[in-house]
């Protein structure tokens, strides 16, 4: 298991592909790890396709280390990731996530715009539903549980995939690390991490702004969200579009429906909710290979 320490944690990670391939770092939703069922088929494929795939452990995901800083918590893995690319003597690549991974994946092109040559992004978070959905998923139990047990709660809260309690199994330094970042600190983290999730008419996807996306420069693709996945709009994409100039919106290479099936069969015990991301690999290899940015691409709309 290779890793690398940045900011005072550790972080793990692993390469799929040719040594000698276009970098390509994949980045999932959730506090999900690299080995979340669905991921890998992804990574695989775009290997196959000659990239060489970054696979990453984010803070508070998998067997990395807890990080708790920054203005949000995609905030801190935009920031974790540019360091950890420096440490590996990696200058270049392209970023691609779903999800919570697309939000991170936005940041991290805001923050090191040096270090991103392609940004592709599908199932973006938006909106007042799905925002704050994830204050409830990754915020406010937190705050609740602080406020009530002390930090020694947080190392027990679980009741999700990719809860603190994972997160301490998968690596037991986590339980120190949160310790000696205390409740206090930790509460205090929570509470400014929440503010990301306050849905705010100029903020399109939780934590930035619409002004922002004026920064992104990169050739981009943007997968449209389904017509009633409500925790990825359509809206939403439509939105990031429209403010990242030259970019190309594109109809989701799965069925409509693709996000609201993997629910029910990750449910019924059949499946992960990133299974339908295996489909997206032609079309992510098409736009790593093909045209710039400044094509728009015209999405049907029924």
């Amino acid at each position: 298991m290779a890793q690398v320490e940045v900011n005072g944690g550790l972080v793990v990670y692993e390469f799929v592909g040719p040594h000698e391939g276009e970098v390509v770092v994949l980045t999932p939703g959730g506090r999900f790890g690299k080995d979340f069922p669905g991921v890998r088929p992804l990574a695989e494929a775009l290997a196959e396709g000659g990239k060489r795939v970054l696979l990453w452990d984010r803070p508070n995901c998998g067997a990395s280390d807890v990080q708790l800083f920054g203005r949000s918590e995609s905030h801190m893995r935009a920031e974790t990731l540019g360091l950890v690319l420096a440490e590996l003597g990696v200058d270049r690549v392209v970023a691609l996530g779903g999800s919570g991974g697309a939000r991170d994946m936005i940041i991290f092109t805001l923050m090191w715009p040096e270090l991103v040559s392609r940004l592709g992004v599908w199932s973006i978070v938006g909106g007042t539903f799905s925002s704050m959905s994830l204050a409830s998923v990754y915020v406010l139990d937190e705050l609740r549980t602080v406020r009530r047990n002390g930090i020694e709660g947080i190392l027990e809260l679980g009741g999700r995939a990719g809860g603190w309690d994972d997160l301490v199994r998968a690596n037991p330094r986590n339980r120190d690390r949160l310790l000696a970042l205390g409740g206090e600190e930790f509460e205090r983290v929570m509470t400014r991490w929440l503010d990301a999730y306050v849905p705010k008419p100029n903020e399109p996807i939780p934590g930035v702004a619409a002004h922002e996306f004026e920064a992104i420069k990169v050739p981009t693709l943007i997968v449209r969200g389904g017509r009633r996945d409500f925790d990825h709009p359509a809206r939403t994409s439509f939105d990031v579009h429209a403010l990242i100039a030259g970019s190309r919106l594109i109809e989701p290479p799965w069925p409509e429906d693709a996000w609201e099936r993997a629910q029910a069969k990750r449910d019924a015990g059949q499946g992960s909710i990133f299974d339908p991301w295996l489909l997206a690999a032609p079309v992510l290899l098409d736009f790593m290979a093909g045209e710039e940015a400044g094509v728009v691409t015209t999405v049907p709309w029924n």
